[in-house]
């Protein structure tokens, strides 16, 4: 278990989706969670990374590659229905919660449909949610 914000920490989440970030103490409605920060590059280089599991698009022109280990939002896993999403804001990709967060739950977000069926279809969707795209 690691914490790297005192409103969060890194520990294992479900079987088959590796570490996942929880709440540490409850979260509001509307409230800014974190920024997914990384290195940004070329959309159209980011489309030529197969393997790559950390990207988020903000347009056409620039996508963030968010592997570093700094970027704590990488370890918010996908659900159906999520508790948090995403916002592009003068290219900066900040995210919120979409409804109140109890404490010791985790944090997820949707995942894309591109990545959906890329990475999540093809060995079966873990979230709990029950409805899968």
């Amino acid at each position: 278990m690691k914490t790297i914000d005192t409103r969060f920490e890194i520990r294992t989440s479900k079987p088959g989706t590796g570490q996942g970030l929880f709440a540490v103490v409850a979260i509001k409605k509307g409230e800014f969670i974190l920024e997914y920060i990384g290195r940004k590059i070329p959309t159209a280089i980011a489309d030529s990374m197969k393997e790559a599991r950390y990207l988020f698009e903000i347009d056409e022109d620039w996508t963030i590659d968010g592997s570093g280990s700094s970027n704590t939002a990488r370890y918010i896993n996908h659900s159906c229905d999520p508790n948090t999403e995403a916002e592009i804001d003068e290219g900066r990709i900040m995210i919120h919660a979409v409804r109140d967060i109890k404490k010791g739950e985790e944090l997820t977000i949707d995942y894309d449909t591109e990545y959906f069926d890329e990475f999540i279809r093809p060995a079966g969707c873990k979230c709990s949610a029950g409805v899968h795209h």
